[in-house]
């Protein structure tokens, strides 16, 4: 049967201005998604971790890590008692914050550590300070953790005990505005203490796989903030660009690195294939045979 020709024109000139007018459209969606949308669509992502030196005692802890809050422009104070509600429904058994906890100036203090505060977890709070907190007053920084019950670790590290077990969990300074000392960080560390390790930087890793350290929790890169599907992050900052993303074996499985995107954004208010997150890791006693 034949089509006539002139529906069969009519439709193809439909068809023709439905392609140019998505293609136009195209970027208008896009960015609206990347600025509206993925940036409040937390991922929280879940990771299980065998660990050959973790004391048994310790199997099936429950370790969160968030990073790279960036309250200022495009994340207010306002918004933590969101973020927090969603932690405190993880049931952290020890809580880490990786760093960056402003973007460029420290304001709302009391509000913040009010929120910071609300966060639940038996074996504690721990926290590093990124660069960002240096652009702001990272003695003001540390004035907000702590009253928010976060224990600071600059270049020190504190025992954790559970049941008559220990594990160490270590922090560095930054390593771009700072002066991270892991020598100092693992003062008085024994050497069969398991011990987990928080800097901002993920790129620090190269100098911890040389120490006797099992894990480093980083942020920093966000992950990149923005990605392209088959190619991966478009840019990445400094000291985080060998661990962009996710969870890295270096030296034979001897240091497991992680590095979280993070929650807010800085220089860009935009979030492309590279949604925030929230990171549950359970950690496992590797049996040896």
């Amino acid at each position: 049967m034949d089509l006539n020709p002139k529906m069969t024109r009519r439709a193809f000139l439909a068809k023709g201005k439905f392609l140019i007018g998505a293609l136009l459209a195209a970027p208008f969606v896009s960015y609206g998604y990347a600025r509206f949308a993925e940036p409040h669509w937390i991922r929280t992502k879940h990771v299980r971790v065998e660990l050959e030196r973790l004391p048994q005692a310790f199997d099936g802890v429950r370790v969160v890590q968030f990073s790279d809050v960036h309250v200022g422009p495009y994340l207010a104070p306002g918004d933590l008692p969101q973020l927090v509600d969603m932690i405190n429904a993880l049931k952290p058994d020890l809580l880490c914050f990786t760093g960056d906890l402003y973007d460029y100036r420290v304001y709302d203090g009391s509000l913040v550590s009010q929120a910071l505060a609300a966060l639940k977890a038996p074996l504690g709070k721990f926290a590093v300070l990124g660069n960002h907190d240096y652009y702001g007053s990272p003695v003001e920084t540390e004035k907000v953790l702590k009253p928010g019950g976060f224990e600071l670790l600059t270049n020190r590290s504190v025992a954790v005990d559970k049941d008559k077990s220990l594990i160490r969990v270590a922090g560095v300074d930054d390593m771009w505005e700072g002066r991270p000392d892991l020598d100092r960080a693992l003062k008085g560390v024994r050497r069969d203490d398991f011990v987990l390790l928080l800097s901002h930087a993920p790129d620090f890793a190269d100098i911890a796989l040389e120490a006797p350290v099992d894990m480093q929790l980083s942020g920093h890169s966000h992950g990149g903030q923005v990605r392209l599907p088959f190619y991966g992050a478009i840019t990445t900052p400094m000291y985080g660009r060998k661990y962009v993303d996710g969870l890295y074996k270096l030296g034979g499985g001897k240091l497991h690195v992680y590095t979280n995107r993070g929650i807010g954004m800085t220089m860009h208010p935009v979030r492309f294939w590279c949604r925030p997150e929230l990171t549950v890791f359970t950690l496992k006693k590797r049996l040896t045979p």
